[in-house]
Formats: structure tokens, sequence, C-alpha cells
């Protein structure tokens, strides 16, 4: 095991953050995985301190047949901000962004550097491809923040590798992923070994997502140049495993092994390991995903439990204000699985309290949610 620390770049006098990435194996593939980019979204940085165990032990047996890094804290600066006992992990304080947006676009980087470059040998293409992608990198003026100084080191660790992995989660929620739909049957076994409830796919969620930022560039580089062979050599994916008190040890070791599982399909890791199951949820475009909102302040009651398979007019949470003793019952417009819950249970203005994910799209333009 390797390990790789970055200082991150305008750090107070007297002061400094850290990412620290663990780099294990070696081969000619290679995967990433990291972990609490939304620094409170700590089931994911769970899986990866049992992630991290298995890999030494496996490296210790020389099973690791590529490269995979590792890095169980993406986020820094976010996990150290606390207000109050309560951790503030989503936006950047300084700032106001959210820590997983506005990644920088690799595809409009590398499109100029590649004209007249790219033929009909894929694995070459590859090569020049990722290539230029980290001269691009290499290249930008220095970080005008400590996010985005951030934000460029992970995406020089991620750039280049065949799979990548952001571990997440949400509020209350089944494990979910959101992908290409074009990855949707390279991630079917993922989705399998980790028993998820949903699947959505889009092409571009808005707001330049770190996966996204990954995968879609070589979408985007397939269409710029026709001619040439491009694959889409970056099967990038969120995975969010579960919900935010999702962590306790059996759950973190069972879903690290089902990840190991999967990169050893991907030819990263040798030996015997268990098929992934057959069944499996359905993938639904993240267009039809419905984002339901409380028609008024009040205390809520959800309805039905996370996992849910409902239909168009089932209740899902009821409103009410225990002044004006009004009282509203939401229910969902579309057939589908109720796939996250608000973990906050008093209902504010402008943010959602449930989502569905449905077959038929309902929702167009950006699609993410701050």
């Amino acid at each position: 095991m390797q390990r790789i620390d970055h200082v991150l770049p305008w750090g107070c006098p007297g002061t400094e953050r850290r990412l620290s990435v663990f780099r294990f194996g070696q081969g000619p593939c290679k995967a990433y995985i990291q972990a609490s980019l939304h620094a409170d979204e700590l089931p994911g940085m769970r899986v990866a301190a049992e992630l991290k165990r298995r890999l030494r032990e496996l490296e210790g047996q020389g099973r690791l047949t590529g490269v995979i890094e590792l890095v169980p804290v993406a986020n820094p600066i976010g996990l150290a901000q606390v207000l109050q006992a309560a951790q503030q992990g989503r936006f950047e304080f300084a700032s106001g962004k959210n820590f997983n947006r506005d990644f920088f676009p690799l595809g409009d980087a590398v499109i100029p550097a590649l004209q007249g470059c790219l033929a009909g040998d894929g694995p070459a293409n590859v090569r020049l491809i990722r290539a230029a992608m980290q001269e691009a990198l290499a290249d930008l003026p220095p970080a005008q923040s400590e996010l985005q100084g951030l934000q460029r080191l992970l995406l020089r660790h991620a750039c280049d590798a065949d799979v990548v992995l952001d571990l997440h989660c949400d509020f209350e929620a089944v494990v979910h992923l959101y992908a290409l739909p074009q990855h949707w049957s390279q991630l079917r076994p993922l989705a399998a070994r980790l028993q998820a409830g949903a699947v959505l796919t889009t092409e571009d969620a808005g707001g330049s997502s770190f996966d996204e930022s990954c995968s879609s560039p070589w979408l985007q580089l397939a269409r710029a140049f026709p001619e040439a062979d491009i694959p889409l050599a970056c099967l990038a994916t969120t995975v969010e495993l579960g919900g935010m008190a999702d962590t306790d040890k059996p759950q973190a070791e069972a879903r690290a092994e089902a990840i190991l599982a999967f990169l050893a399909e991907q030819g990263l890791i040798a030996g015997d390991w268990p098929p992934a199951p057959q069944a499996c949820c359905e993938a639904t475009p993240f267009e039809g995903a419905e984002y339901l909102y409380a028609p008024h302040a009040g205390v809520v009651s959800f309805l039905q439990p996370v996992g849910a398979r409902v239909r168009a007019g089932d209740p899902l949470f009821e409103v009410i204000d225990p002044l004006s003793d009004r009282h509203s019952t939401v229910c969902t417009s579309t057939d589908g699985v109720l796939y996250v819950r608000e973990r906050m249970r008093f209902a504010q203005p402008g943010l959602w309290l449930a989502k569905v994910a449905g077959r038929t799209p309902i929702r167009q333009g950006r699609l993410l949610s701050d």
C-alpha cells in the first residue's frame, strides 16, 4: 500500500488540510473509489474503512491484478465544518457551494488538443485522451480556493481510471445508483450485489457532479469525433449507500465485499468470488424521478417506508400545522419506488420530503437538487 498526501491550497496561517489517497496493487487497469464527498454522509466512509482493510489483505496475498486507489475521506474541508454540534458537510461555509457540483469540464478542455490525433485504434485513443486530461488539469492556473484545489485533486486521481465509484448516501434511503444509461448493463451486477432498490440513469443531470465529470467526457468525445473509435472508457457511478444512519459494521462489511466482488468482475482482483445475484431492480430514467413537497409548514408523518412500491395516488406523507389544525396528505403522481425520504420531520418551504423513482419521464433540465 502506498499513501499519497496532498496539501490543499489556501490554508489559513498555522493550519493546513490534506487529502489522503491510498494506492493498492499494480497492473494495466485502475479503479478509483472515494467516500463522503458530502462529508456528513458517513456510510461511504465506513465502507471505505472496510475496503482499506480488505485491500491490504488482498495485496498481501498477491491477488490484486490492477491498481485500486481509495480515498476514505474525500472532503476534509466539510468534515471539519461543525456548527453547534451538527456536521455541515454538503456545502462549503466559505462560498455556500455544494461540494459535489461544478467540477472542471474535462471534455471541453481536451477536444481542441485532440483534433487530428484520434483514429481507429480504440486502446491508443484511450491512452491519448487520458494523457490529454491529465495535461489539461496540470496546465490549469493555481486554484483560487481550497474547494477548487480539492476538486482538481480528486479529478486528477480519477480521470485515468477504468472504474470510478463515488460513495454517498441520502437522508433515509434504499441503496441506489446514478449513472449514464449506456453503463447500466455493466453496472447491473454491482446494483444486484448491493441489493439496490433503484438505479437512475441520465446523460446529463446538471450541476457537473463528480461521477458525470469522469464518465460524460467520453460520451462527449465520441460524439465530437465520430470517425474515431472512442469507447466509454470510464465506468463511473454515484453509489448512494442507503441512509445517513446506515453505518453498522455487518452492513459495511457486506457492502465492501460486494464492491470487491464487482471489482473482481472488472479484472482488478483475482480469485473466486460469489456470482452476482440474478435478482436486481430495474434502471429508470432520472427524468422519471418525482420529488414531493409539502404544501405548507407543519409536522411530517410518513405513511410509506423507503423501498415501498407505490402507485399513482398512493399517500406518502401527511403534514399537520399544530396551531391552525391545517392537515394535508401528499400523494405520488407516478408508479415507482419510494427510494428516499427526508430525515427532518418539519416541512420547510421549497425543500422536498420524498422521492419516487418512476419509469415515465416527468422532468427535464437540471435534475439534481442542491
